[in-house]
């Protein structure tokens, strides 16, 4: 069971502050016959959130590009989207909860304005 487009997340009050942790795992691409290609087909990624009080690990497709930022720089989600894998048990069901997004990048800090008001003399 899935959901049908997963949970949209308002990512400032859902993880607080991210910072970048490390890589976790590649998914390879399989091909036709079952055979593990070198293909990247995703990236994981664990990433410290304040908000949540612990690790999280976001996954990014490939074509994303591998992400390399420095230990505990500030980082941002691109669209991310919280989603469920459910499997039936004999005691009811399994659920695994999981994150994805477009991307993952630096966080930048807010530029003030260059403009400064005029004083009269």
């Amino acid at each position: 069971m899935r959901l049908a487009q997963g949970i949209v997340i308002e990512k400032d009050k859902t993880f607080g502050v991210l910072k970048f942790s490390a890589l976790r795992r590649e998914v390879k691409v399989v091909d036709d016959e079952g055979n593990v290609t070198e293909q990247v087909k995703e990236r994981t990624y664990d990433l410290k959130s304040k908000g949540q009080g612990r690790m999280i690990q976001v996954s990014i497709p490939a074509e994303a590009g591998e992400k390399n930022f420095d230990y505990n720089a500030e980082v941002e989600l691109i669209n991310p989207v919280a989603d469920t894998v459910a499997s039936a048990t004999f005691q009811g069901a399994d659920v695994d909860w999981y994150i994805k997004a477009d991307d993952i990048i630096l966080k930048r800090p807010i530029q003030k304005s260059a403009n400064k008001p005029e004083t009269k003399s």
